[in-house]
């Protein structure tokens, strides 16, 4: 009997996950899912960061010490950039013409936005986000890069927020090794070239798990879930946040089917078990293990591209959030009765572009880089609070929604990188057990 495909398993996992939710919200079982249920989910979550890192480092020395010209190494990193900020343009576009177009602000009573300032406006993750942006706001405009230089190799490689400064020793370290030489750099090229190997055969460990993880996962988001009255009150902009997600999905699609010349729909089952995770995990950091063993083995992507581009958009490239951002900060001034000039729209772009790459490394990125997009055009300090108060209850569930689009993202432009320097191949698929014979 065939054995049932990865993402097939993830998907009825996911099902019977909601299912479970439902059930034990009507038989009081919060506490039981809580106790019993969340830590399975958390632990996956957990072993996914613990190999992030080691991968990183494993994958990005080794993709770049095998370049054996560095000029390859320039073009390929200049492509990723202008690429990931094109598509964040076109993202941040799309979702300012669907809310202008719908206009979702419009829909909501003055009563609901009572019951949600109340809700949530003294909410101590709505104050936190508040205090986060004004510290990235009093950063001067080179901030991000000077967070991107480590002052301790070894302190960054111990922070899982520390993406970037990884990315940075990681190639610092790789083109040194290309400097010096390939005798002299044979042995260390030798150390990072295994623990590649040796991560990759962890994350086909871990998804063996996969499964009954996103099970967890998604029957804790159920039962911990917001009063239903408050989130039917706002599907109308949950639904323009949604609409322009699936928009960018198909966009994606359009660029994997004309650029890179393969079918987008068998592009869209091989990354689907990275969506999944991603959406069950609202984590683009967590997830990428995941995306970088799809892409790699199961697409074609060749290590000296997806080792660059992946790390670098699961930190930089955030084209869902971004749409999520348009879409609020005018939900949020439409809710208000506040008015939006178009010069303050273009505001918009600009600032939720650049917000999008200096707020990368912040933990929840999304909601403190939408108070600087809010702040950006004028909304007055002391409504800040009610703004956020407006989209918070359907903050985890867009989360995740989005996280679904920038791993999607980070996946298609490695494709067409790759496909633009003839590093796009056949795909090499290994499993967890290909050795397991000769150790058993």
């Amino acid at each position: 009997m065939k054995k049932l495909e990865l993402h097939w398993q993830i998907l009825i996992g996911m099902v019977l996950g909601l299912i479970f939710g439902f059930i034990m919200l009507q038989i009081g079982g919060k506490d039981f899912t809580t106790d019993w249920i969340k830590p399975i989910g958390t632990i996956f979550v957990k072993l996914l960061k613990l190999i992030a890192i080691p991968l990183i480092l494993a994958s990005l020395i080794k993709g770049i010490s095998d370049l054996k010209d560095i000029s390859k190494f320039k073009n390929i990193g200049l492509k990723t950039i202008l690429i990931y900020i094109g598509t964040t343009v076109i993202a941040i576009s799309i979702g300012l013409l669907l809310v202008n177009t719908f206009n979702p602000g419009s829909g909501v009573s003055e009563e609901t936005i009572t019951k949600l300032t109340e809700t949530y406006s003294t909410d101590s993750g709505v104050q936190s986000k508040i205090l986060e942006a004004s510290k990235q706001k009093e950063s001067g405009p080179l901030q991000f890069l000077e967070d991107m230089v480590p002052d301790n190799a070894f302190a960054a490689l111990s922070d899982n927020s520390l993406m970037l400064q990884v990315i940075f020793f990681s190639i610092f370290l790789g083109i040194s090794m290309l400097l010096i030489g390939e005798e002299k750099s044979k042995t260390l090229k030798g150390l990072f070239d295994s623990l590649n190997d040796v991560v990759l055969k962890m994350v086909d460990l871990i998804m063996l798990t996969a499964p009954v993880a996103v099970f967890a996962l998604l029957a804790n988001v159920v039962v911990s879930s917001d009063d239903p009255d408050i989130l039917l009150a706002l599907v109308k902009y949950a639904g323009v946040v949604v609409l322009g997600l699936v928009l960018m999905i198909v966009f994606y699609c359009i660029l994997v089917a004309t650029i890179t010349k393969k079918n987008p729909f068998w592009f869209l089952k091989q990354i689907s078990p990275a969506q999944l995770l991603a959406f069950s995990t609202s984590s683009s950091a967590a997830t990428l293990p995941v995306t970088m063993e799809r892409v790699e083995e199961h697409i074609g992507v060749d290590k000296e591209v997806s080792s660059f581009v992946l790390p670098v958009g699961a930190t930089i490239n955030m084209d869902g959030t971004s749409l999520y951002q348009a879409v609020a900060a005018v939900f949020i001034f439409q809710a208000l009765g506040l008015d939006l000039t178009f010069a303050d729209q273009l505001t918009i772009v600009l600032t939720a572009l650049l917000a999008s790459i200096g707020s990368a490394a912040v933990p929840g990125a999304g909601m403190v880089m939408l108070v600087i997009v809010l702040e950006s055009v004028g909304m007055p300090a002391e409504l800040l609070p009610i703004g956020l108060a407006l989209i918070f209850a359907v903050d985890r569930p867009l989360d995740m929604c989005r996280t679904v689009v920038n791993v999607t993202g980070d996946a298609t432009v490695s494709m067409i990188v790759a496909k633009s320097v003839g590093k796009l191949g056949v795909p090499k698929i290994k499993n967890w057990d290909d050795h397991y014979e000769e150790v058993k």
